[in-house]
């Protein structure tokens, strides 16, 4: 089988707590050598200071490839694209672009009077410049303000064509989700890399909860092998799941994995473990 290229997903800390949870994990995790980590922005841009610290601290200290997610939530178009640029100067190139979710109390997204109305919007004011690589987010399922996979597939081609250079997609539970998904994006003529998200299970309870947020199916295999399973196999079950989803994604063709790790890295290690990542040296951190 061969090894995927592989990239991570943080979030930014909130408090002393998390940040050591984050630096730990970046440290457990930077010897497997990502093509990139990306990090979180919180609903409503609720997180905007944080992720910039983080960004720049893994960028600067840890010598990682670190792509900022940024939305087009309770911000100016000038505002937005100073924040872009305030990334460009401490080192930063890569951008995920996001219409991101309605700040707390919103039933729905609303733009800002004088902000970006959409992702894509934002995505083609960012590849302007001209030295941003810019990356987005993809539905394999129907988005929850989406009709149909169908829409969803249009909207992946205006991103592409506004000027994003890959896709990382919302997690699944069955490799054909994916395959379904790829293949009608094939046909629509978008020919940039779509790559997998995967959500290793660190708790069912809080997966269960967060694919009903974002409009993820969970398989009726998944509900009855951790309800069998129980709290003492769980760990052992996820495992499994996540490792023989990936490898039937290498199978199917596919070459670059996302982890969406939670700050958490030792599921992600146990994983990469089983595909045959290896380290690729000892981590040393960046003075």
């Amino acid at each position: 089988m061969t090894t995927p290229a592989i990239s991570f997903e943080f979030f930014p800390p909130r408090n002393l707590d998390q940040s050591f949870r984050l630096w730990e994990t970046a440290r457990a995790l930077a010897p497997l050598g990502p093509d990139f980590v990306s990090v979180t922005y919180g609903a409503g841009g609720t997180t905007r200071q944080l992720t910039h610290e983080a960004v720049t601290a893994l960028a600067s200290h840890y010598g990682l490839n670190v792509a900022a997610h940024l939305t087009c939530v309770d911000a100016t178009r000038e505002e937005t694209l100073q924040i872009v640029q305030d990334y460009a100067a401490a080192g930063v190139h890569e951008i995920v672009a996001l219409r991101g979710d309605a700040p707390q109390g919103q039933d729905r997204f609303t733009p800002h009077p004088d902000g970006f109305a959409n992702s894509v919007e934002l995505i083609e004011a960012i590849a302007a410049r001209g030295d941003m690589t810019v990356r987005c987010g993809a539905y394999p399922e129907p988005h929850p303000e989406s009709p149909d996979t169908a829409a969803d597939v249009a909207w992946l081609k205006r991103k592409v064509d506004a000027g994003a250079t890959s896709a990382m997609t919302q997690f699944f539970f069955d490799a054909e989700t994916y395959f379904r998904f790829r293949d009608s994006c094939l046909a629509a003529g978008i020919h940039a890399p779509i790559i997998p998200g995967i959500l290793p299970i660190q708790s069912w309870a809080g997966t269960r909860r967060f694919a009903e947020r974002c409009g993820t199916s969970v398989p009726q295999w998944a509900e009855d092998a951790f309800a069998a399973a129980g709290k003492e196999g769980e760990a052992q079950l996820a495992l499994d799941v996540c490792v023989k989803l990936c490898e039937r994604l290498v199978e199917g063709g596919v070459d670059k994995l996302h982890f969406y790790t939670l700050n958490k890295p030792e599921l992600v290690l146990k994983v990469c473990a089983a595909l045959g990542i290896q380290p690729k040296g000892e981590f040393s951190r960046v003075a």
